[in-house]
């Protein structure tokens, strides 16, 4: 019955505030006003019509704003089908559709991240404050995303002097300040920006610190103390011609005292983790390119470092040096064929005192590619790619096997009315051999199970209608992954052996949206199990591939009050019962319902600045996040999210 009273009240709490700004007249706004439509944010795509975008999923720019101080949880909050478990940035990792993102292909600036390390760490972790778009494919990804796209892929551009700066003004800045008085955290960033004759510059850094926080029991987690680090430089020159040059380069660090398992919770002591990711760019492209000749070139290394000193001098690094060479086609206002070459070189080594080598697996892919967006009629646009890979795996001990596969997709949209439009994406994807985790590779390998590569499927199907200010959504979606690379512990022989697995999620996914003049909301459904080998399966079985999820609930409403000033708004994140299924699992997940108000005042006697409040988790629930691991077993100790906090911001623009 408390569960039930809570679950109410939460929904009371959102209906009623949704129920007051639908009726609030409709003032003009005064003021620039970050929105939660992500419509906007697909207009701002050059491929955002294209059909092949159909089924993606835009971070909204008010999402990005609030995220700034925050990590990868807040930044997709409000998005059910992406799913963030772990209650600090390095133990955080992201599902999409229930498919964990090392499956995906991940590009940060256009350069694909080496995003394994560690299955107690997470390989995604990501400063929200460095961002300016954030896009998320589920499912069907085009050719042109790169190689081993099983499952979709994730695209993340950073800001960059152009879009931070106002019209007409050649310099400027933000600073940010923040404190939340649950771990007494204390935030700061600042950015710096300016330009001139077609040269560009931005400079950004952040810091965090603070302490462990209670979850809603008022249980400390411990290792939970912010302890990041975040830089971020951006060098641009365009010519009057468009000609682009672009180079960024980024790092993010944690160094911290963590739980001993990062992403479990209290329970088996702390050891210090020393975590850091870093990018480097450099592109170049034509920005006014129109006809059959429209190059691009972006050449860029990624890099995920993580080191365990305490007790084996653990030290891990994975890293992607890449290159990428493009031409669009244009064929028309509404049709293009991008074709190209791409290469990336892949490695994950891993060093410890109880070794005396340095041990690592590599891969070398060499891909050709083509992607056709056309819109062959004003009823229906297709999007249909073909690409083909070659790779070189070295194993352990550097014995090296060559495959090679094909890859192809297809997507469909028809309107059939002005308000209804039917979707529908398919893919076959050749993955080639992953990468194993870094940690696992001190020990003794047994590869003669590795015998097949990976391959998945993706079927996509949806239905969406818009009206007025509304906007409704339905999807069906399924991902297999067939011969993923997996591996055993035998005592026996003390070794790994090498074996591989099928994997499937699958599921629904409802969004619902509506604006109006002052205000917006957004309310997304998702729904999804996962299987191993056929049978439904639970936390561990599905570790690295995906989680199991069940029904998962986002809600966000935000509402202008420029007669006051005010900006007010809130978020409910709502997962509910699942009972999990697998080898171990023996509890129910418990679902939870948490909500989150927040208010945003900017003085008129101070230009340019902004106040924000935030209450988080209103009702003090005691919650592991459903992406967290281990929810599934009884007596296993999850890391909870925080309780109660009262977070405040101050933002200066200047």
């Amino acid at each position: 019955m408390a569960a039930h009273i809570t679950s109410t009240r939460a929904l009371l709490a959102c209906g009623t505030a949704l129920t007051f700004m639908s009726t609030t007249p409709l003032w003009a706004q005064e003021a620039e006003v970050f929105s939660l439509d992500p419509i906007i944010v697909r207009q701002q795509d050059p491929f955002g019509e294209a059909a092949d975008r159909a089924t993606a999923v835009y971070v909204a720019d008010a999402e990005i704003d609030r995220a700034r101080m925050g990590d990868v949880k807040d930044l997709f909050a409000g998005i059910a089908s992406a799913a963030v478990g772990g209650g600090i940035p390095v133990a955080q990792k992201i599902f999409v559709n229930g498919v964990d993102m090392l499956n995906l292909a991940i590009q940060l600036d256009g350069i694909p991240q080496n995003n394994r390390v560690f299955h107690h760490v997470s390989a995604n972790a990501f400063d929200p404050g460095l961002m300016k778009s954030v896009r998320v494919d589920p499912g069907v990804a085009p050719a042109d995303a790169g190689p081993q796209a099983l499952a979709g892929r994730v695209v993340m551009e950073t800001i960059d002097a152009e879009d931070f700066l106002d019209d007409g003004a050649n310099f400027g800045g933000k600073a940010h300040l923040s404190y939340g008085d649950n771990g007494r955290t204390v935030g700061g960033a600042l950015t710096l920006a300016a330009r001139s004759a077609g040269f560009g510059i931005l400079g950004y850094t952040r810091r965090m610190t603070g302490e462990n926080y209670t979850d809603g029991d008022g249980r400390v987690m411990e290792g939970s103390g912010a302890d990041l680090s975040a830089t971020l430089l951006k060098l641009a020159y365009e010519s009057a011609e468009g000609h682009r040059v672009e180079f960024s380069a980024q790092r993010l660090e944690d160094a911290a005292e963590r739980n001993y398992r990062a992403n479990f919770g209290p329970g088996a002591g702390t050891r210090f983790y020393d975590t850091a990711r870093s990018t480097v760019s450099l592109r170049y492209e034509n920005t006014l390119a129109d006809g059959i000749w429209d190059p691009s070139v972006t050449i860029g290394y990624s890099e995920t470092d993580v080191k365990t000193p305490v007790p084996y001098a653990d030290d891990a690094k994975s890293r992607t040096k890449s290159i990428t060479i493009a031409n669009e086609f244009h064929l028309s206002d509404v049709s293009s064929i991008t074709a190209g070459i791409d290469y990336q070189d892949k490695k994950n080594r891993y060093r410890a005192n109880w070794i005396s080598d340095a041990p690592f697996e590599q891969s070398k892919n060499t891909g050709i590619f083509a992607q056709a967006r056309l819109q062959p009629t004003e009823h229906l646009k297709v999007s249909a790619g073909l690409r083909y890979d070659w790779m070189d795996f070295s194993d352990r001990y550097e014995a090296n096997t060559s495959v090679s596969g094909a890859s192809g997709n297809l997507s469909v949209v028809y309107q059939a009315t002005d308000s209804l439009s039917l979707r529908a994406g398919y893919s076959s994807v050749f993955g080639g051999i992953n990468l194993e985790d870094n940690y696992l590779l001190g020990d003794t390998w047994d590869y003669s199970g590795l015998t097949e590569t990976s391959r998945s499927d993706n079927i996509v199907v949806g239905i969406d209608w818009k009206q007025g200010g509304w906007t409704l959504g339905a999807e069906l979606f399924q991902t297999k992954i067939e011969n993923a690379r997996g591996s055993t512990y035998n005592r026996t022989t003390s070794r790994y052996e090498a074996s591989h697995y099928d994997f499937e999620s699958s599921g629904f996914n409802i969004g619902a949206t509506y604006d109006w003049d002052s205000g917006f909301a957004r309310l997304t459904y998702s729904n999804n199990k996962p299987k191993i080998n056929g049978t439904e399966a639970g936390s561990y079985e599905t570790l690295d591939l995906g989680a199991p999820l069940g029904e998962v609930i986002a809600l966000e409403i935000q509402q202008s009050l420029p007669q006051y000033n005010l900006l007010v708004g809130g978020s409910l994140d709502m997962a509910l019962d699942y009972e999990g299924q697998g080898i171990y699992t023996d509890q129910t997940f418990e679902g939870y319902e948490v909500v989150n108000l927040f208010a945003e005042y900017t003085p008129p006697a101070l230009n340019g600045v902004t106040i924000r409040g935030s209450i988080n988790n209103l009702f003090d629930q005691a919650y592991a996040d459903r992406a967290t691991y281990g929810g599934d077993y009884a007596g296993f100790s999850t890391l909870n999210e925080p309780g109660r906090t009262f977070v405040l911001e101050a933002i200066m623009r200047f």
